[in-house]
């Protein structure tokens, strides 16, 4: 039985991360007029763009220092990557309900359930990665125990449930784990230099 190389489900992974991208920026209108109430009415929508747009690039530049860790791709991996992909898919529509919709407590709770998916499905990736190559391995002694990566779910977690109450609260936690995950992985950058 042949497996998929490792470039090919990257590439496909790319592709179809840059298609959500896409369709993300073109579900953005500009204002119907040349007002600053105008401007105002759809500035929520351009947030929660931009906020989606930091975390697909956050996840593509970990995913992509993952995947170069990875010995072979099993089926499992493959399955496990798809399953994130599937939650990754579901930002562009989670956002644009979000952004037209920003004091309603149901579109964030979709959007914060998104991206609670989002990290327990790259997590489980990540998990697949670390076993394909063993326990013993640079990628499993840098990722480490993961305390990011699991505080991240967690808050998460907590973004799910303030959103039912208080979907401010949600916001701030979307910021600030964004804000604490906006440059690479350096523990997967530190496995492939060892390489």
């Amino acid at each position: 039985m042949t497996t998929m190389s490792r470039g090919r489900m990257e590439a496909f992974s790319d592709g179809i991360l840059a298609i959500i991208i896409t369709v993300m920026i073109l579900k953005l209108s500009p204002p119907d007029e040349l007002s600053l109430n105008a401007l105002i009415a759809v500035y929520p929508t351009f947030l929660a763009y931009v906020l989606s747009y930091i975390y697909i690039a956050i996840y593509w530049a970990n995913h992509h220092h993952l995947i170069n860790m990875v010995k072979s791709v099993s089926a499992s991996l493959l399955w496990r990557n798809l399953f994130w992909i599937f939650w990754m898919s579901l930002i562009p529509v989670a956002t644009e309900w979000m952004g037209l919709n920003p004091k309603e407590k149901l579109p964030t709770l979709f959007y914060a359930i998104s991206l609670f998916m989002c990290a327990i499905s790259y997590n489980i990736v990540q998990k697949e990665v670390v076993k394909i190559n063993g326990e013993e391995s640079k990628v499993s002694k840098n990722i480490g125990k993961d305390m990011k990566g699991k505080i991240s779910i967690l808050a998460y977690g907590l973004a799910v449930i303030f959103s039912i109450f208080y979907p401010i609260v949600s916001y701030i936690i979307f910021i600030i784990i964004a804000l604490i995950w906006i440059v690479p992985d350096k523990r997967l950058e530190k496995s492939i230099k060892e390489e």
